[in-house]
């Protein structure tokens, strides 16, 4: 069901895409006053991209530039993006759940240019402001928007002139007649995108226009792709797999329906209203999705349910299987430009978390301390002015990531954990995503997270913190006695604690560090 995209990589894709099918659907979304569907076609989309475009021309966005966004208005991040691209910049996608000192210091590193983003979040992000010059973008109600340079109650001057930031700042819009970009070099960055930090301080990843070509290609290739495709867009915007979907659908002419948020009452509606076709989730957003439909069979229009963020628990994998959703669990990460190995849709070979086949193009490999290796053309350009770290990670042309793995005969891989999560107790390694899809599997654990507890005979052993589900009532012994008959002894967690919820990343990753340090705080008192 796969078509090629005929999008030149070195050309505006999409100017290319407006002009091969200029009325297809290219974006959706709810009215958020109505709830009223509204949607736009590829002519309308590069129509307000190119407006949108010439406005920044005007604020002094040139080629090479990096352009900061921090906007909440989901169907206004397309065009931007768009338009940021036809002036021949690179976008820094800022993560709005950060903490303004931590967004001041990634527009510093990328060096932005100036940072988009609306009057009231700027008023609410001083350090942001004083460290990129900041133009408003007022949304319209129809994926429009305005991009106007910021007064002096914000920018903290008397004129434009008077904003700090890594360039000059830019002078007030006036008419621009510098052109748009006409080519691409395909080397160039197009994104910058900082890690979620869950192991090590977030860096900036240098993604280039390539990468995220050859991952639309390969993508589409695994998951097929067909004219009238409607993608859910829930992930957020500001992560790579969020901001995959949007490439995806250029490469491919089809649409994406964006939310601005998760809600799983709202994308159970839409699964059964709105023509989706295909969809991303992490596993906990599966799992509330499921728990919302409750015995609803999948839409028969639903082809592929993309699975990504981490490991997913069998049991919830068998449970949408068994109610026929096509799920397609992937193992990705930021530097490869996300997808790296995805089973096909519905793929009912058991156990269902495994068996992820590398996507076209891109190689695996296991080193000899079980680290997952991969090579390709989705891979990162690098680390943002980090070249030691650079150089660690990318080794030989291969991306060394930092998981483990183990590859079958047929050379599909099975995602075992974090290298840096391992827990070696008594020298055994204990993985904690196993551990945790055991407890996952209990009827009364909704979720689980497993960390290292220090332990003076055995230098380690596996604690676990796990949610409760509604309804259920937990009790210790009993899970330490499934977990005996599941798993090894050095394997059963040696204590549990109960949690309202497990801290996450934006991308569904567990933050293991606050966890352990949670437990160390416990330890000491």
């Amino acid at each position: 069901m796969t078509r090629a995209s005929g999008i030149d990589v070195a050309r505006p894709w999409l100017a290319q895409r407006a002009q091969a099918s200029p009325r297809a659907e290219a974006l959706a979304w709810r009215d958020p006053a109505s709830g009223a569907l509204r949607a736009l076609d590829y002519a309308s989309l590069a129509e307000r991209a190119d407006a949108l475009a010439r406005r920044l021309r005007a604020l002094g966005v040139a080629p090479g530039d990096v352009v900061a966004m921090l906007v909440p208005s989901a169907p206004v991040v397309a065009p931007l993006v768009h338009a940021v691209h036809a002036c021949g910049a690179a976008v820094l996608a800022l993560n709005a759940r950060l903490p303004d000192a931590e967004l001041a210091r990634q527009a510093r590193r990328a060096r932005a240019r100036l940072v988009l983003t609306t009057r009231a979040d700027a008023s609410a992000r001083p350090a942001l402001v004083a460290a990129c010059p900041p133009a408003a973008v007022e949304p319209g109600d129809d994926a429009g928007a305005r991009i106007e340079w910021l007064a002096s109650d914000v920018a903290g001057g008397a004129d434009a002139s008077a904003a700090s930031g890594p360039g000059p700042a830019p002078a007030r819009l006036a008419p621009c007649d510098a052109p748009l970009a006409r080519r691409i070099d395909p080397e160039a960055t197009a994104v910058v995108l900082f890690t979620s930090g869950t192991t090590s301080a977030p860096r900036g990843v240098r993604l280039a226009f390539r990468a995220f070509a050859a991952s639309a290609r390969a993508s589409s290739a695994r998951l097929g792709s067909a004219p009238g495709d409607r993608w859910l867009a829930c992930m957020p915007l500001f992560h790579v797999g969020g901001l995959s979907i949007l490439f995806r659908s250029v490469f491919d002419g089809t649409s994406a329906l964006v939310h601005a948020g998760f809600d799983a009452r709202a994308v159970a509606r839409e699964l059964d209203d709105d023509a989706i076709t295909q969809a991303s989730f992490v596993a906990t957003m599966l799992a509330r999705v499921l728990d919302e439909r409750g015995a609803r069979r999948a839409p028969a229009r639903l082809r592929s349910v993309l699975l990504g963020g981490g490991p997913c628990p069998e049991p919830l994998l068998e449970r949408a299987a068994a109610l026929g959703y096509p799920v397609a669990p992937t193992y990705g990460l930021t530097e490869a430009c996300s997808q790296v190995a995805t089973r096909a849709p519905g793929d009912a070979e058991r156990p269902l978390g495994a068996h992820l086949a590398p996507l076209d193009g891109t190689e695996l490999r296991i080193a000899a301390d079980g680290e997952i290796l991969v090579r390709g053309p989705t891979l990162m350009t690098g680390y943002l002015d980090d070249a030691a770290a650079t150089a660690r990670a990318l080794r030989d042309g291969w991306l060394h990531t930092g998981d483990v793995g183990a590859l079958d005969a047929r050379g599909r891989l099975a995602v075992l954990d974090r290298r840096d999560d391992l827990i070696v107790s008594g020298g055994e390694n204990v993985a904690p995503a196993r551990v945790e899809a055991v407890l996952c599997a209990h009827p009364a654990v909704e979720d689980a997270a497993v960390v290292a507890r220090a332990d003076a005979e055995f230098g380690a052993r596996p604690f676990a913190f796990v949610v409760r589900r509604a309804g259920a009532e937990l009790d210790a012994d009993a899970l330490r006695a499934f977990c005996r008959e599941r798993l090894a002894g050095y394997e059963v967690p040696v204590g549990f604690a109960e949690r309202d919820a497990l801290p996450r990343t934006a991308s569904g990753k567990l933050r293991r560090g606050e966890l352990r340090a949670e437990l160390a705080r416990a330890e000491a008192r």
